[in-house]
């Protein structure tokens, strides 16, 4: 089994800055992709972003490109996506995901296993 914990959600005034956490674990854990989704009440589930086991590639929704920044520990088998300059738009439930593969990408079906998420609401 895999476990992933999301932290660090919460309410934040727009143009305030968050930063999420996910720490991964089990004793079937295998270091892989993880990925960074979001779903906001009445939509579907989309891609924030990602990155590959080495940390050397990263991806984008466009809608975040040059404000959230994916990274990733993987001595401490977790990775963080700080939020800059939020908008009332970003207000959603963000979901961290991993997979054992090196790489996953934007498709949520890529992904093996899911955190439970945490909310983060931005006010206007």
């Amino acid at each position: 089994q895999v476990q992933l914990v999301e932290s660090g959600g919460g309410l934040v005034q727009a143009g305030g800055s968050l930063r999420l956490s996910c720490a991964a674990s089990g004793r079937t854990f295998s270091p892989g992709a993880m990925g960074w989704f979001r779903q906001a009440p009445g939509k579907e589930r989309e891609f924030v972003a990602a990155i590959t086991w080495t940390g050397e590639r990263t991806i984008y929704a466009d809608s975040v490109k040059g404000r959230f920044t994916i990274s990733r520990d993987n001595a401490k088998n977790t990775v963080d996506l700080q939020m800059n300059s939020l908008k009332p738009e970003d207000t959603a439930v963000y979901y961290c995901a991993t997979t054992p593969r090196r790489w996953a990408g934007v498709v949520d079906g890529s992904y093996d296993y899911w955190g439970q998420g945490t909310q983060v609401t931005v006010s206007s």
